[in-house]
């Protein structure tokens, strides 16, 4: 199946990005907004912001959040407010550029795909899916690689 982006309702999704890095090239934000409502796709609204960031700021939000001195792909920190707000506030991704470059490179796929899945990775981060234990790995990986190879992008665990 391929996702037809002109048939999805751009008016319900809010997204920002903040591009925090010199680093080149970036995603548009036209690719980024694909790969969200990809993500999204069936679940009504949503607001959420993506930042693109160096190593050092990737680094530091690791650092400070996970206990883990060192820069990272992608960060989720998902909105935590009460329900009678009535936001529909997901939260906030973080991706280290030159991360998904290098990473990209090492694991020998296109930078735009491993950009597209780390993009999704995190949106699924942000609605609750996790990966600490294998059950929720398998299940995770499951949804990214159906949601990727709507976009036909091939499997990205393989």
């Amino acid at each position: 199946m391929t996702i037809d982006p002109m048939k999805m309702d751009p008016a319900t999704i809010e997204l920002e990005v903040q591009r925090a890095t010199t680093w080149e090239p970036l995603p548009s934000d036209e690719q980024f907004g694909l790969w969200v409502r990809t993500a999204l796709q069936g679940r009504g609204s949503a607001e959420l912001a993506i930042r693109i960031v160096g190593r050092e700021e990737s680094r530091r939000l690791n650092r400070q959040y996970r206990g883990k001195d060192a820069p990272t792909n992608v960060l989720s920190f998902p909105a935590e407010l009460p329900g009678e707000i009535g936001l529909n506030l997901l939260g906030d991704i973080l991706i280290c550029a030159p991360q998904v470059a290098e990473e990209a490179l090492a694991q020998g796929k296109p930078e735009l795909a491993h950009w597209a899945h780390l993009t999704i990775h995190g949106v699924l981060h942000l609605l609750g899916y996790d990966h600490r234990q294998a059950a929720e790995a398998a299940a995770m990986e499951g949804i990214e690689t159906a949601l990727l190879e709507s976009l036909g992008i091939p499997n990205p665990y393989e």
